[in-house]
């Protein structure tokens, strides 16, 4: 199975969107615009409340391999607990209600306080299984560290297959979070570029190329 995942990444993705304008996205507790930032054309997502997402339209996803350029800080206005998260929400519900997240904590990176740098990187399933839920009954098994620079970008490619998915950041051989076990199932749904609460976002060119 292991085999089959890495041909799909060298495989010419299905679909390709290049996020230089807003066609082909539909916003969800978000408002979103096309701009340059740091040289590349983006989508930016500023949050409108409790965090947002940008449903990709017209693509159904259920095992494979998604790879997006992100970069992400926190709103200027907010207090000091914003983290900068940017990420992916994937099987998601058509109303953005129900999906799995995986997802970066920006300015945890490279934070002096060693528990902030463990939990630069997330998984959760909303709305059954949130990141403090998960926190609170299986410490540390689903967040991890990564390096990450906020403001900068960076490379997010999720593998996924059935209930199990990796999550690489950069030019990373290897994941820097592994999950097993999926809480919504070996399922199908929409991707969405996601934010959390407090966090201004840049999406660059995201490929997905289904699993053979």
């Amino acid at each position: 199975m292991r085999f089959a995942w890495l041909l799909s990444l060298v495989a010419t993705p299905a679909f390709v969107l290049s996020l230089d304008s807003t066609k082909g996205l539909t916003p969800i507790g978000a408002t979103m615009s096309a701009v340059t930032y740091h040289d590349r054309r983006a989508v930016k997502l500023t949050d409108t409340g409790d965090g947002g997402m940008a449903l990709v339209d017209g693509l159904d996803f259920t095992s494979g391999t998604i790879v997006v350029h992100v970069a992400a800080v926190p709103v200027p206005t907010i207090d000091t607990s914003s983290r900068g998260f940017v990420g992916l929400a994937f099987r998601s519900s058509a109303d953005g209600n129900r999906y799995e997240n995986l997802y970066l904590r920006m300015t945890n990176g490279r934070a002096d306080d060693q528990l902030r740098r463990n939990h630069a990187a997330q998984y959760e399933s909303f709305p059954d299984a949130p990141w403090h839920t998960l926190r609170e009954k299986s410490p540390g098994k689903y967040e991890s560290y990564v390096d990450l620079r906020a403001g900068e970008w960076t490379t997010i490619r999720i593998v996924v297959h059935g209930t199990h998915a990796e999550l690489f950041v950069n030019d990373a051989d290897q994941p820097c979070l592994v999950v097993n076990d999926l809480m919504l199932g070996d399922t199908h749904g929409r991707i969405a570029l996601w934010i959390g609460p407090g966090t201004i976002g840049y999406f660059s060119r995201l490929a997905v190329t289904p699993a053979p």
